[in-house]
């Protein structure tokens, strides 16, 4: 688990790099904020967090399978996530936050350009 990347993955890139060529300008992991998002656009007041569907336990997901070995263990680290999320999307929307959750599963397959327009525009045109 040490070798998880949890900064910096691939779908975080992808991401990243697609907003900056729009022109928006962010602050990466700030850890002043609850759940430390990955990306936050304090002119927007708007947090982004990219989720990884298995890590985070994205219901009705393809990428979201519990293992069949330690499945008790596995199950209590992905719902210890969930309850972190959600613990920490509260406090930010309490703060006067907007949060904007992506999955991993949405950037997939030829769907991530719709998707990250989506949200160029919803950062935008708020």
């Amino acid at each position: 688990m040490s070798r998880i990347k949890g900064k910096n993955t691939k779908p975080e890139m992808m991401v990243r790099k697609f907003l900056f060529s729009q022109g928006l300008r962010y602050k990466l992991h700030d850890k002043t904020l609850p759940g430390k998002p990955d990306m936050v656009f304090p002119k927007f007041k708007t947090a982004l967090f990219i989720n990884g569907c298995f890590w985070h336990g994205h219901e009705n997901c393809k990428y979201y399978v519990v293992p069949k070995t330690r499945t008790d263990w596995w199950q209590a680290k992905i719902n210890g996530n969930r309850i972190k999320d959600y613990d920490s999307i509260k406090k930010l929307e309490q703060q006067g936050w907007k949060v904007i959750v992506i999955w991993e599963c949405e950037l997939k397959h030829g769907k991530a350009d719709e998707k990250l327009k989506n949200i160029a525009n919803e950062l935008i045109n708020k």
